[in-house]
């Protein structure tokens, strides 16, 4: 890299470097991370163009072409994602959030009600995309938030106080259910599990592979937790009360049936993304039983 770059010959490099590497958006990253250098949005970069870098703004892009170069997500980079509307602090304790996730999001607001308290429950909350949107989008309703990494926590920690919710999202590390109190029942239980498959994981995109493994992976078939979680839930559901979890592409038929097999939930359904997949299976807690 020569001594002198402008604002506009950097993202012309940058763009063809992270090209050549087969990168998914190579400009969109290249503005992205040249922006975060700056302190300024995507929009500010163009109109300023011929903006000479400094030299130790120069140095930190540098830093990160070097780190993209290895495949390291971006959101890891900067130090967060966006996700429904709000950034969220991440790193490489908790999975990225993702758009696909919104979607388990939209129908857990369609049903949870803007005008009575109900209480929540996010399992393998991660950053606590969920929790903290559902807690902000619902101000009446208590979220409790588990999972079983104490380091993703402190990430979920850091974005329920970032959104001003933390005094209605209470944090519990454990592994699912084991951290809750024996007498709780919650109105929405949801979840975004790990479930990708052992055998997937040499086809994953490489930047995958800075994720962490205990939030993706989920045995042979990726229905290890999804098992675990359809067998117990109905527990912790209060009368009608509903259950939803994020799934992979192509698991919604057999996660249906295994909530099926719990006489306790009816009502089953799933919720496409906006990629026609069928991404989030819903059930609730029957009355009668």
């Amino acid at each position: 890299m020569p001594a002198a770059w402008t604002t506009r010959s950097l993202l012309a490099w940058m763009t063809q470097d992270f090209s050549a590497l087969g990168l998914g958006t190579p400009r969109l990253d290249a503005e992205v991370l040249v922006a975060h250098v700056l302190g300024v949005d995507r929009m500010r970069l163009y109109m300023d163009l011929d903006r000479p870098l400094a030299a130790d703004e120069l140095a930190a892009v540098r830093a990160l072409v070097i780190r993209r170069r290895q495949r390291e997500p971006v959101a890891y980079l900067i130090g967060k994602r966006e996700f429904y509307r709000r950034d969220f602090q991440v790193n490489p304790a908790v999975l990225i959030p993702r758009p696909d996730t919104e979607t388990l999001v939209e129908r857990a607001l369609a049903l949870l009600p803007a005008d009575r308290p109900v209480q929540v429950l996010d399992l393998c909350t991660g950053s606590g995309a969920i929790a903290v949107t559902l807690a902000a989008e619902r101000p009446l309703a208590q979220v409790v938030a588990t999972d079983v990494s104490g380091a993703a926590l402190e990430v979920a920690s850091a974005n329920a106080h970032k959104h001003g919710v933390s005094e209605r999202v209470a944090l519990r590390q454990g592994d699912l259910f084991e951290a809750l109190p024996a007498d709780v029942k919650f109105d929405l239980i949801a979840a975004n599990p790990p479930y990708v498959r052992a055998a997937e994981r040499a086809e994953l995109a490489p930047e995958l592979h800075h994720e962490p493994e205990l939030a993706l992976y989920a045995g042979a078939y990726g229905l290890d937790v999804l098992t675990r979680l359809c067998a117990e839930a109905a527990t912790w559901l209060a009368s009608e009360g509903a259950l939803m979890f994020e799934v992979g592409a192509g698991q919604a038929a057999e996660v249906l049936q295994l909530m099926a097999a719990e006489p306790r939930l009816a009502r089953l359904g799933t919720q496409r993304d906006l990629g026609g997949i069928e991404r989030v299976v819903e059930a609730h807690r029957s009355a009668e039983c």
